[in-house]
């Protein structure tokens, strides 16, 4: 547990220092986010905002995470996990992606970066090396990081993918979730503080693992997940780097994430579903994503059949302003959405654990 509040501790201290730190440097360089016109009019007094804040949640990221470890040493913890790395790789990936986009855009002043074939190439890449690589490295009890079956809380049996199957399944996962995160992305202080919320209910998830583990007490309920310690250590560096970047990101926001950032944590939140055997539970927790993202689809999907725009405009907090919401009226709800779908995932994560050992 110490390691656990140590990694977020880390985090929270890096961000919070380094993040002033990329403002005032970012703003030298004219680093400054562009504002789609057709965007509500009241973000057009964002422009030139610091934008790849991203940079910030990464970096806090991997130092309260190798932090961690390195005061884990005197508790006699030990050192990083193939899980954690695979799931930290996947992420800055990720993030590598949006930086590119991120930069391209800047250079380009607009708010144009990658093409979307060029962003899809650089997700789904990703996203191959880590199904591919998931599903080795196993331990002594021969669980390796990932698994062929599909998952709620624990594998469903039945459901088993061959490899073919099982890369397209994880390529769906991270493209589907970054893109969830990013389009989520819209607003001061959404984004990051929605991602604490759901990474504090992984963190708990994870460390219950790590306390229910069948390598460690194999009894009826326990977990066959590889490393579950290690990805609370993970989880809570990444919801304190959310969270000190959300002290320069909240409303009015000094700097955004940019994609560099979106991207990321949303790869980051796919990968943890894949190692924690919790893809379908994720849907729970991050259902202020899925629901921004789902938005998006249903106004697109509906003006291309009938002309027809479900939402004044997506994503669906759009919509909101547009209602004449004031933008912290709207962050606020979406922020107590995110607050209820993460305690919804955690209730639905012990109830079946009460079935198992009921």
């Amino acid at each position: 547990m110490i390691l656990i509040l140590f990694a977020g501790g880390i985090a929270l201290a890096v961000s919070i220092l380094l993040t002033p730190m990329l403002i005032r440097q970012f703003s030298k360089q004219g680093f400054g986010q562009e504002i789609r016109l057709e965007g509500p009019a009241s973000h057009q007094s964002k422009r030139g905002t610091p934008t790849m804040g991203g940079v910030a949640i990464l970096v806090a990221l991997w130092v309260g995470y190798g932090g961690a470890h390195v005061v884990g040493i005197a508790y006699d913890g030990g050192g990083p996990s193939a899980s954690a790395l695979l799931v930290l790789g996947l992420t800055t990936a990720l993030g590598i992606v949006g930086f590119v986009d991120d930069y391209t855009s800047l250079r380009n002043k607009r708010n144009l970066g990658l093409t979307a074939r060029a962003k899809y190439v650089g997700q789904i890449g990703a996203a191959v090396v880590f199904a591919l690589l998931v599903l080795r490295f196993p331990d002594s009890n021969a669980v390796t990081p990932g698994s062929r079956n599909l998952s709620y809380v624990r594998d469903f049996a039945i459901v088993y993918m061959p490899t073919l199957l099982f890369v397209g399944f994880i390529c769906v996962l991270v493209v589907a979730w970054s893109n969830a995160v990013n389009l989520t992305d819209g607003l001061d202080g959404l984004a990051a503080g929605s991602m604490a919320l759901a990474l504090g209910a992984y963190t708990v998830i994870t460390f219950w693992q790590y306390r229910q583990s069948c390598s460690t007490d194999p009894r009826v309920g326990c977990y066959d997940v590889r490393d579950p310690l290690d990805l609370a250590i993970v989880c809570a560096a990444a919801a304190g780097a959310c969270i000190g970047f959300l002290w320069w990101n909240a409303a009015p926001a000094k700097i955004f994430m940019g994609d560099t950032g979106s991207l990321a944590l949303g790869g980051l939140l796919a990968g943890l579903s894949v190692v924690t055997k919790t893809e379908l539970l994720a849907v729970a927790i991050g259902a202020l994503f899925v629901v921004e993202a789902a938005s998006v689809v249903i106004q697109v999907a509906t003006f291309r059949t009938n002309g027809v725009r479900v939402f004044r405009m997506a994503p669906i907090h759009h919509h909101f302003e547009l209602a004449s919401w004031p933008e912290t009226t709207v962050i606020i709800r979406l922020w107590l959405m995110a607050a209820i779908a993460s305690a919804l995932g955690m209730g639905l994560f012990y109830s079946e654990y009460l079935s198992a050992v009921g």
